[in-house]
């Protein structure tokens, strides 16, 4: 292992969601889910980390691991709970959580939508309907006139192609639908609901004359697609999962069209957001692991070659800032979280090396939170929270990932304290 360090302009800092660390019960279809009994440990996320309540004390641990910046998510429900109905209450309480961030100087980075959003919006059809995009920009321009003085910087969508694949190939999340069509449905209007925000927002910043560069695009799940084989069937299968899961939909996000042939003078993004955690071993359109590699807790395969890979290969097609926006690994006993971080890291290190303009990364996550279907039982948090007490521990990893936060860099001495 080698000391490395980052450029001073590098930021770093962690990742979270509303839906996973807030807590409480408010009129969501994630609530309506761990409410039909759809989580593997039975927990919900009306328990989760009560950062509703907490947020001071979680921004006292930013503050502690160094961190420069903060990705966060906005609550539609909250926000507007019934339909054209806006929460001011919620609307402020979210200014003063980010007006403290900013004291303890850390940026912000919004995303306004993570997966969860209202019941009334579930009952208008969700992102199967037109109706969405309209539903959606009056969303944004809400949140952007009442914070858009403090915030510059947004994800309008998270993961659209695991929000769709989960939630209507695998019909394991809301709304729990088997139907391709209505997947392709959703990947068109998502789409269309980004491109209405990236430019509500641009249009609304502009306007009012706030402060900042204004910078909006998608965190984007990612993963390297390899053959499990040499057999042909597995290469071709490979390369088809690879353009159907991500491919196709990054290049609808960026420009609204999935054809390559299509003008492209104007696009949708100001930076290349990357959610990176895993390969993918294809054997015949199923999802394997290769053989002899690390596994996370959840069995996901431990490959920080495929970050590099991934953000030259996406910046070669895209010319566009960087910014990791998750990367992270599933370790309750923090094994090996500590040798992921470097790893991943290094691969930055490598990145920024070569010319690819890799500017944040944002591990995910800062602590232990509800975990989707998963619950409360898959520890990503660089602290641990005993959620029946709301006690947060920070781990050994996460002293290690606060001193890199603190110097840019790592330090031999670092390597021997925490991975020798």
């Amino acid at each position: 292992m080698k000391a490395f360090r980052f450029p001073k302009d590098f930021l770093m800092g962690s990742a979270t969601a509303a839906t996973q660390i807030e807590g409480g019960f408010t009129k969501s279809n994630w609530v309506r889910w761990c409410e039909e009994g759809h989580i593997k440990d039975g927990s919900s996320c009306t328990r989760a980390n009560d950062h509703w309540n907490r947020y001071a004390e979680d921004i006292e641990w930013m503050k502690k691991l160094n961190h420069k910046v903060y990705r966060m998510g906005l609550e539609w429900s909250r926000i507007e709970p019934e339909n054209g109905k806006f929460d001011k209450s919620a609307l402020e309480h979210y200014r003063d959580e980010i007006s403290l961030l900013l004291k303890n100087n850390v940026k912000p980075l919004v995303t306004l939508h993570h997966f969860s959003h209202p019941l009334w919006f579930c009952e208008e059809g969700e992102f199967e309907t037109e109706k969405s995009v309209s539903y959606f920009e009056r969303y944004v321009s809400q949140v952007v006139e009442n914070i858009g003085d403090l915030v510059s910087e947004y994800i309008t969508i998270n993961e659209p192609n695991v929000y769709a694949v989960m939630g209507y190939y695998f019909a394991l999340w809301p709304p729990g639908k088997k139907d391709i069509g209505l997947l392709l449905r959703v990947y068109r209007n998502m789409a269309r609901c980004h491109i209405a925000a990236y430019r509500a927002i641009h249009r609304i910043r502009k306007e009012k004359g706030f402060g900042g560069k204004t910078m909006v695009g998608v965190a984007n799940h990612l993963r390297v697609f390899v053959p499990f084989s040499k057999n042909p069937v597995d290469y071709i299968a490979a390369k088809l999962m690879d353009y159907l899961f991500q491919g196709g939909i990054t290049r609808l996000m960026s420009y609204g069209s999935i054809l390559p042939f299509v003008n492209r003078k104007e696009k949708f993004y100001d930076f290349i957001g990357i959610n990176y955690y895993t390969r993918s071993a294809v054997r015949c359109f199923s999802e394997k692991t290769m053989p002899g590699r690390p596994v996370n807790d959840l069995g996901w395969e431990i490959y920080p070659e495929g970050l590099y890979l991934l953000c030259r290969k996406f910046y070669k097609k895209y010319r566009a800032p960087v910014w990791i926006t998750e990367n992270g690994t599933c370790d309750e006993k923090d094994e090996f979280r500590a040798r992921f971080i470097y790893d991943h890291l290094y691969q930055v290190y490598r990145l920024i090396n070569d010319g690819i303009p890799v500017e944040r990364y944002y591990h995910w996550t800062l602590m232990d939170n509800f975990e989707w279907i998963e619950g409360e039982s898959a520890r990503f948090g660089l602290i641990h929270v005993d959620f029946n007490t709301q006690e947060r521990t920070l781990r050994k990893s996460g002293e290690f990932y606060g001193q890199v936060c603190r110097d840019n860099s790592v330090s031999e001495e670092m390597i021997k304290k925490y991975l020798g």
